[in-house]
């Protein structure tokens, strides 16, 4: 399995995981309606587009998908899998390694006291990858707190299924 072959089946799980939890929120009323949890679902979703966006040299809109509802936020999230499986699919192991550009490198210079080094396509893939996983999770438990059934969405549950494709409510 060469590097790319691993990112283009992390995205896909990660694609399959994210539209398990647009099916069980969009089941819960509860869940619909909570600010919060759409504020999360909202930002996991900005990220990934932030992301793409730098993986193709193109402007960040960090104000994207502000004040959608539930519904038409699942349908944005829904919308940014097509692109980021064209991308991976065009990739090669070769183009992981090129230096990705991004634009808060003062503000982490800041935090850290350190000048950050810019990562590579590679390590901003897993970042957009662990960044969902950890957001899921906090959806997850916000969802059960709302009376929702929060699914199992780990890697190893979606190899256990076969791989199976995402189904988007």
């Amino acid at each position: 399995m060469t590097a790319t072959d691993l990112f283009r089946d992390l995205f896909r799980q990660m694609e399959w995981a994210d539209a398990a939890v647009w099916r069980a929120v969009s089941a819960s009323p509860a869940a619909r309606a909570d600010a919060g949890l759409r504020e999360r679902l909202h930002h996991v979703h900005l990220v990934q587009r932030v992301f793409l966006s730098m993986w193709r040299g193109e402007a960040i809109d960090r104000h994207a998908g502000e004040g959608l509802d539930a519904p038409a936020l699942a349908g944005w999230a829904r919308a940014y899998y097509p692109e980021i499986h064209g991308e991976l699919a065009r990739a090669g192991d070769e183009s992981l390694d090129r230096q990705i550009e991004v634009p808060w490198t003062a503000q982490a210079a800041e935090r850290f006291g350190v000048e950050p080094r810019q990562p590579t396509a590679g390590e901003i893939l897993v970042q957009v990858y662990a960044h969902t996983a950890h957001h899921r999770g906090q959806i997850n438990l916000r969802l059960r707190e709302l009376g929702g059934e929060p699914p199992l969405i780990d890697f190893i549950a979606w190899l256990w299924q076969g791989r199976p494709a995402a189904a988007w409510p």
